[in-house]
């Protein structure tokens, strides 16, 4: 007999082939985070795909029956996953690696190059009818070849990003915990206020940890150079709002592109009367293909583990301890 899994979202159609594939599949309806529901659902279940929206703190950990064996997040971020309680019930946690990084960076180069050139405002003027007759000073961006792009951490979304805007003819600098083997050619800054210093297009792809929560605030927003363009592909809570929001409004952040907040979907209504602005709504992986393959992946490395394999991406693999495998009643 198959084993039981929860999916808490609807996914690719080929997802969910494939999942069926391996697993008994019990999958929430709703297009909206499970929430206070998850252990009522995971009843029975030995293994959960959870989605970035859904919470998973020591509480809820806590309460998921005990025929829950395992765990896989439809994300590469896993601040939403209490690691340390995950670990302390026995819980390997999943990721979905790689397979949208190259999404990611292009959605990047997107908000770049919209923010740069105020492409949301000037699609609003067209739309609405009000573009009239040519000017030779209406419209006005920012060219991006030669200036300098910031990017606030290095790993794989962080080096998508860099090659990308090397074609566009941009400068790469980066601050990382330590130097990248693969950003040849990119300027290498030691700590993250020499990297915002020189920075014409600073861009935020650091993951969410305790240490770079609210790295980016007021002071640090101070030091880049007035009128630089600044651009969130990470996580909300990475930067102080309250501080983007001023710096947006006073022009010393000449224009922005974000595509995380930090309470999601609740954005600050202040960013919508914000100039020169291009706003997503979290659309960084929502490709075809990268969507599939986060499913293949977190998919893949359950069903690994309900064989008794050790698969790869786990977070926590202290956990993954020889044993046997158990067959399902």
């Amino acid at each position: 007999m198959k084993r039981r899994l929860l999916i808490t979202r609807t996914l690719p159609d080929a997802v969910l082939v494939r999942a069926r594939a391996a697993f008994e599949l019990v999958l929430w309806p709703h297009d909206k985070p499970i929430g206070a529901q998850l252990p009522a659902w995971a009843q029975g279940c030995d293994a959960l795909l959870v989605m970035a929206t859904d919470r998973l703190d020591a509480a809820a950990l806590q309460a998921l029956a005990p025929t829950v064996r395992s765990i896989a997040t439809y994300s590469v971020g896993h601040d939403h996953i209490d690691l340390a309680a995950a670990t302390q019930r026995g819980l390997p946690v999943f990721n979905t690696p790689d397979v949208l990084s190259d999404a990611v960076a292009e959605v990047a180069m997107l908000l770049i190059l919209s923010a740069a050139r105020d492409a949301t405002s000037a699609e609003a003027t067209l739309r609405g009818g009000g573009w009239g007759p040519w000017s030779p000073t209406r419209f006005l961006g920012v060219q991006l070849t030669g200036r300098r792009l910031g990017l606030f951490g290095m790993g794989r979304i962080g080096l998508g990003i860099a090659q990308r805007a090397r074609a566009f003819g941009m400068q790469v600098h980066y601050h990382n915990r330590s130097p990248h083997p693969d950003a040849q050619g990119f300027r290498y800054h030691p700590t993250l206020d020499a990297l915002m210093a020189h920075s014409d297009v600073f861009c935020v792809c650091a993951p969410s940890t305790p240490q770079t929560r609210g790295a980016i605030d007021s002071r640090r927003l101070a030091l880049l150079p007035r009128g630089a363009v600044f651009i969130n592909i990470a996580r909300g809570d990475l930067v102080d709002e309250d501080a983007l929001i001023e710096a947006i409004a006073s022009g010393h952040v000449g224009a922005a592109g974000l595509d995380v907040y930090q309470r999601e979907p609740q954005i600050d209504r202040r960013f919508l009367q914000l100039p020169r602005t291009t706003l997503l709504p979290h659309v960084g992986s929502a490709t075809h293909e990268a969507r599939e393959g986060m499913g293949r992946l977190a998919v893949d490395a359950l069903a690994a583990f309900a064989r008794g394999e050790k698969p790869a991406h786990c977070l926590n693999p202290e956990t993954l301890a020889p044993r046997a495998v158990e067959s399902t009643p």
